[in-house]
């Protein structure tokens, strides 16, 4: 009897003690969240798009960030595409459960501002005297909106030509003189079917992308009311020649059997260059670095053409920006804008340029040592950045804004598509300006507006 009592004396003070470690370990893991697994720093989440070698070089940016201090953790979670991370993102925007920090493709923006559930950064720019003039102006100029920033700039790019310089010798083309025009892309596609019948002039991936840009090359508008930045759109801008010079340019190309079509498909496109089926075609900058080095030729990198008969006026920035949340608590909007003036320091620019090819924010980055070392080694990056600068600041240039935007894209790829197919360029060109122009009656009144 002594033994049972004993025995259970023993397994009852063995519940008691480890119903108080479990108390112990309740209010340990209790006050380890409310201190943050970073041991007390403030904890940033921060929601991106970036995937391959973009998200590596992303990361180690934000490991930097995170050991050359002690009091912000911040920690990157990858959200899928762009598109992805926006949709994510506006469903449990204005709750607890949105991040401190997303990044959002520039197509985005006014989706975000009319949200509501942005705290633009303004705020802090204007707290603490911030000066955005040190960053590079043709890319804040997209990003400021009504007179101010929403968003923090981050990986920015534009589209440049690509072109086979082993092709241009062979069709006794200069390969240090590329063409600037539609009509010199046209001739020198024409030299080098005579001179390679299995190899194409040139491909333009149906995309709208790549139509804003070769838009605003000519000077041209998106949207009326100042490409949507006076006013709100109410209609294109763009039902007129300079538009539909675009179409145009592509149907001669057709007819002179110098045209590679590669519908929507930018990955088909690039193989196709590399394996020599076609000579030139135009992709974002941020490809350089993977085009240049999986060439098994020479690779050049050129302006983006415009019509002769116009004047080079730029491109418009691409590529996407970083935004903090409203609600969030003070000191977590602070540690976040802290990181974001972080990202835009020219040591972390130049790594990122670099490492990815995306523009550095900050034009300071461009003298670093490691920048200059890879300009030796790969000169058609720099040639990606003298395109930016030598943009004309312009409307044309800031580029369209309005939140129906990525449906206009889609609509331009359609019929751009169908001109690829033979379809008829005025037919088509026509078709795309009344749909779009619907598209923003609709996205109007579904603001009331």
């Amino acid at each position: 009897m002594k033994r049972i009592l004993v025995f259970t004396l023993v397994i009852f003070t063995f519940i008691l003690a480890a119903c108080s470690s479990e108390e112990k370990d309740s209010e340990g893991t209790a006050k380890a969240k409310e201190d943050g697994e970073s041991g007390g720093k403030t904890e940033v989440t921060f929601w991106h798009a970036m995937g391959g070698q973009a998200q590596v070089a992303l990361d180690e940016i934000v490991k930097k960030y995170n050991e050359s201090q002690d009091e912000v953790q911040v920690n990157a979670e990858y959200q899928g595409t762009y598109e992805e991370t926006l949709s994510k993102y506006h469903s449990v925007g204005g709750t607890d459960d949105a991040p401190t920090i997303v990044q959002v493709n520039e197509i985005g923006t006014m989706s975000m501002v009319h949200s509501g559930n942005v705290e633009p950064i303004q705020k802090f720019i204007d707290e603490e005297g911030y000066d955005m003039s040190n960053l590079e102006e043709n890319i804040t100029n997209y990003y400021k909106v009504d007179g101010k920033f929403y968003s923090m700039p981050f990986n920015s790019s534009t589209p440049v030509m690509y072109y086979n310089k082993d092709a241009f010798k062979e069709a006794g083309l200069d390969p240090e003189a590329p063409p600037e025009t539609y009509e010199e892309v046209e001739a020198a596609g024409k030299a080098i079917k005579e001179s390679n019948s299995d190899m194409k002039g040139f491909a333009l991936q149906a995309y709208g992308w790549l139509f804003e840009e070769l838009l605003a090359n000519q000077g041209g508008l998106l949207l009326n009311n100042d490409n949507g930045r006076g006013d709100t759109a109410t209609e294109v801008a763009f039902d007129n020649k300079k538009g539909k010079s675009i179409f145009e340019w592509v149907k001669r190309m057709m007819d002179e059997d110098t045209f590679a079509n590669y519908g929507t498909n930018s990955d088909n496109m690039v193989t196709g260059f590399l394996s020599g089926d076609v000579a030139m075609f135009m992709q974002s900058s941020a490809s350089a670095r993977d085009v240049i080095d999986n060439a098994p030729f020479e690779v050049g990198v050129a302006f983006i053409p415009y019509p002769e008969k116009e004047e080079r006026h730029g491109v418009v920035i691409g590529g996407a920006s970083l935004w903090m949340s409203k609600g969030k608590a003070e000191e977590e909007q602070k540690a976040a804008w802290d990181f974001l003036k972080y990202v835009q320091k020219p040591e972390v620019q130049a790594e990122w340029h670099v490492g990815t090819g995306y523009f550095a924010i900050n034009p300071k980055a461009y003298e670093q040592q490691v920048v200059q070392e890879a300009y030796q080694k790969m000169p058609q990056l720099q040639v990606t950045v003298e395109q930016l600068q030598a943009t004309k600041p312009s409307i044309a240039t800031q580029g369209g804004l309005m939140d129906m935007i990525p449906e206009e894209r889609k609509i331009i790829e359609t019929a751009l598509e169908t001109v690829y197919n033979g379809g008829d360029v005025d037919e088509a060109f026509s078709t795309a300006v009344e749909q779009v122009n619907a598209a923003i009656e609709q996205a109007n009144t579904a603001r009331g507006e």
